[in-house]
C-alpha cells in the first residue's frame, strides 16, 4: 500500500496564490515518484511545480532522487516555488503573452 504524499508547510497557499493570480492549477501532489506537485498554465504557458518549503533550510529544500530524476527527463517548463513571492514573480514574468 503507498503512503500518502508530504506536502510543505505553504503547499496550500502557493497553490491559492497562483489560482488568484488567475493561473489554472492542477493539484498533483498525490502522483509521488518525484512527480511535481502542481501543473500551473496561464496564457497558453504551462509549468511542472514543484513546491518546497523556503522557511526551511537549504538542505531541507533539496529535490529528491526522484524528483531530480523527474526533472531532467522533463522536456518542459520545469519551476521549484518556495514562496507566494516566488509564485508572484512567476505570473508578472510570465506577462500576457
Amino acid at each position: 500500500m503507498r503512503r500518502a504524499a508530504r506536502v510543505d508547510r505553504n503547499h496550500g497557499e502557493i497553490i491559492a496564490a497562483f489560482t488568484r493570480l488567475g493561473f489554472s492549477v492542477a493539484d498533483t501532489s498525490m502522483m509521488g515518484q518525484g512527480f511535481p506537485d502542481c501543473v500551473i498554465a496561464k496564457h497558453k504557458r504551462t509549468a511542472m511545480c514543484e513546491i518546497k518549503d523556503g522557511a526551511k533550510s537549504p538542505s531541507k529544500r533539496r529535490l529528491t532522487e526522484d524528483q531530480i530524476e523527474f526533472r531532467d527527463w522533463w522536456k518542459g517548463t520545469y519551476l521549484v516555488v518556495n514562496s507566494v513571492d516566488e509564485a508572484l514573480a512567476i505570473s508578472k514574468s510570465w506577462g500576457a503573452s
